[in-house]
């Protein structure tokens, strides 16, 4: 197999498709008109950014107002968070997530907690990564305004109990938001069906343009501005409409939706041979996450007595694309926090690997990346001292 560049990183970032870039092109140069001016040459664009928001709320099932765009999934997480504190603060300053959150959600829960005196309760989750429900009924207290749980962890794969958390939430009278960022558009998503009161996505994730997100905010919920200014986004969030993003975000999701079906079947095949593979001819080898409550594309695994940084170098130099973690924390020295949260010691959390597929990957790059990882966790753990005194022992 000649070298070539293999991308197993699809949770980190995805390629724009060329239908996506094509569909954004002529609102470059062309159709490039402020949507709020009143000229028939740039009001079209506002009928474009309808048409678009339509589009997404017909895949959550939800109503076409309900859909405010962003310049991403981080900027949706920390607008949930900051607007529900601001406008329900007067109910009780309690908010409740857990601890395998995106930092989008973490960093946002701890400045709620330093500068406006919020009580935040991190949950801690199961082996794989899973709520447990009964955790979370016992963290509600009177003054809770808010829980917050992601659809699927970004690192691990896991799907948590949306359905059953949002069923909790209501039951409460207590506001709901989840992190959909890595799952909306890999798996079925219905907003009333999970008692979905707000809802973080980014286009990036689905073969979509980087800079363009959205909230979903359900009618009713009193969320106040983020950005203040002109009268955009219903007066929710000022700033001229980022036409061109919304257009090739509108693309991919369509695209997206339409292929869910056969590119997760895909997918779920190459995840489970790459990981029944490394599992079985890797000694010393963990999956973490739910075997099969995971996302289709995600594989993350952690080998023993080797270090996952020289891991990531070795496979780069091979022509593998691949991440230790959430790329918003791949300068950090620090092990996951996820992996720490469901039980793994430091050192085998230092270890990990996370491998996740896009639908151009093959079968032939999956055992090519299982051949190389045999090769290099060999050559690693030669020369590990942790590995000499371990196998002498055994």
């Amino acid at each position: 197999m000649d070298k070539k560049v293999i991308y197993l990183d699809h949770a980190a970032t995805t390629p724009a498709r060329k239908e996506v870039v094509e569909a954004m092109l002529p609102y470059f140069t062309e159709q490039f008109g402020n949507p709020s001016s009143v000229y028939s040459f740039a009001a079209g664009n506002k009928n474009v950014i309808t048409d678009v928001r339509e589009r997404i709320a017909n895949t959550l099932g939800a109503r076409t107002e309900e859909i405010y765009f962003t310049a991403g999934g981080s900027e949706a997480d920390n607008w949930a968070l900051k607007a529900t504190a601001e406008a329900y603060g007067n109910k009780g300053k309690h908010i409740i997530t857990t601890k395998i959150e995106h930092h989008a959600i973490l960093h946002t829960a701890e400045y709620l907690e330093k500068q406006l005196g919020f009580e935040v309760t991190y949950l801690d989750v199961d082996e794989n990564g899973l709520v447990r429900l009964d955790d979370l009924k016992a963290a509600i207290r009177p003054d809770t305004i808010l829980i917050s749980t992601m659809f699927a962890n970004n690192e691990i794969g896991t799907i948590e109990p949306i359905k059953e958390i949002g069923a909790i939430a209501k039951e409460h009278g207590i506001l709901f938001h989840t992190d959909a960022v890595q799952a909306y558009g890999q798996i079925p998503i219905n907003v009333d069906e999970c008692n979905i009161d707000m809802l973080s996505a980014s286009g990036h994730k689905l073969n979509g343009p980087k800079g363009i997100g959205f909230l979903y905010i359900r009618r009713g919920v009193k969320i106040r501005s983020f950005v203040h200014g002109g009268a955009q986004e219903r007066r929710r969030r000022a700033g001229t409409e980022n036409v061109t993003g919304i257009v090739g975000l509108g693309k991919a999701v369509e695209i997206a939706f339409a292929t869910m079906e056969e590119r997760t079947k895909k997918e779920i095949e190459l995840r489970d041979h790459l990981i029944e593979r490394i599992l079985s001819e890797i000694p010393y080898t963990r999956l973490n996450g739910a075997r099969t409550n995971r996302l289709p594309n995600n594989v993350n695994v952690s080998f023993q007595f080797i270090e996952g940084e020289s891991l990531l170098i070795m496979l780069d130099m091979k022509g593998i694309c691949a991440s230790s973690g959430s790329a918003c924390t791949s300068g950090s020295l620090d092990p996951s926090h996820v992996l720490l949260a469901i039980g793994l010691p430091h050192e085998i959390a230092h270890g990990s690997l996370r491998l996740t597929l896009g639908d151009e990957n093959t079968m032939e790059e999956m055992d090519y990346v299982v051949e190389q990882l045999k090769e290099i966790v060999s050559k690693l753990r030669s020369m590990s001292p942790l590995y000499e005194d371990f196998i002498k022992k055994n």
